[in-house]
């Protein structure tokens, strides 16, 4: 079988740490990892795979250098980096799988939810973006439903944990709770919630809110959708929370619900409520899966319902779906 090169950049930092855990799992045919950071991790030593691999500075001359020798380049370094970066690894003959917000809404790079909408990997012109975390888990519970009844119209409220934002956001929880002031949040996060999740618009809505809107409506191939949504940061620390109000285009029924969310990859439905059993953020910390709960039909309009949806946000909110993608890029190439 045919081996694979695969770089990570960013490879220091919260999700690239995850990047090299889901690798590890995966046991994906590669030969060679390339790990890189920014110069103040540079030379640091990472055991990964039986080895120790030094960090390489990111560079566009040490990335030069490695023309022909990757094939694979997985990027969490934020959105200038993979502004100035991802182009310079597509020239060395790298197809990048970005989890910034830099490339999510250009026309010729897809974004991809591998349960949904893995086809679009194919048309790739040498970036592949990652979504945002909470419109992942949001799109593996609204596929299925999407494909049964039609959506007219979607309603967000989200309930996103702090390490969403980081490090630096974990820290301020953490930190926060034993009586020290915040240092990324402009409130205490600790105790406390912000319904501000990255910048506001002038529309006020938060950037993040709109991401959420528009990485929807690109997945789901429909600009006719109708969607709003509310980001809320919580004191969590891992899982991503999501109550999703949704109007259909055809009749539904809560049996014809479940059924549609019967075997759907990725996706496990949690909803026991006479024995208290729906999902949280502390059952799916450390897990892949995306569970949906809470599963009501919305008698307000003629055809909706009511789900609530929690995955780790960190895994397949960010480090594991690009993996995943990893995984359907080296698929595709071996049956090429």
């Amino acid at each position: 079988m045919k081996k694979f090169n695969i770089a990570v950049v960013g490879a220091t930092g919260m999700v690239g740490n995850k990047f090299l855990e889901v690798l590890t799992e995966r046991q994906l045919p590669v030969e060679n990892y390339y790990l890189f950071a920014s110069a103040r991790s540079a030379g640091k030593k990472i055991s990964f795979m039986g080895k120790d691999h030094t960090v390489i500075e990111l560079t566009e001359e040490n990335v030069l250098a490695l023309e022909g020798k990757i094939d694979i380049a997985l990027f969490s370094a934020g959105g200038s980096t993979s502004k100035e970066f991802a182009p310079v690894f597509v020239k060395i003959g790298a197809t990048v799988v970005d989890n910034s917000s830099q490339w999510r809404m250009y026309d010729d790079v897809p974004l991809v939810v591998p349960e949904v909408n893995p086809e679009d990997v194919k048309w790739n012109k040498g970036i592949i973006a990652n979504p945002n975390c909470s419109t992942i888990q949001a799109m593996v519970a609204l596929k299925p439903l999407y494909d049964t009844f039609g959506i007219k119209r979607i309603v967000y409220s989200t309930y996103q944990a702090v390490s969403g934002a980081g490090i630096a956001g974990y820290n301020d929880l953490k930190n926060g709770i034993e009586g020290q002031a915040p240092q990324k949040f402009p409130y205490p996060i600790a105790y406390n919630m912000l319904p501000h999740i990255d910048v506001f618009e002038e529309s006020g809505y938060t950037k993040e809110e709109m991401k959420m809107v528009n990485e929807t409506k690109k997945i789901l191939h429909d600009d006719t959708l109708k969607i709003t949504a509310t980001t809320v940061r919580v004191p969590v620390f891992y899982g991503h929370s999501e109550s999703i109000n949704i109007e259909f285009k055809k009749p539904c029924t809560k049996e014809v619900i479940f059924k549609a969310f019967e075997n759907f990859p990725g996706l496990v439905v949690m909803d026991d409520v006479k024995n208290n059993i729906y999902p949280m953020p502390i059952l799916a910390e450390n897990h892949d899966e995306v569970y949906v709960g809470r599963i009501r039909v919305d008698e307000s309009v003629e055809s909706g319902a009511n789900i609530w949806v929690v995955a780790d946000n960190i895994r397949k909110g960010a480090a594991t779906n690009a993996v995943q993608i990893v995984e359907l890029l080296i698929k595709n190439a071996l049956e090429a």
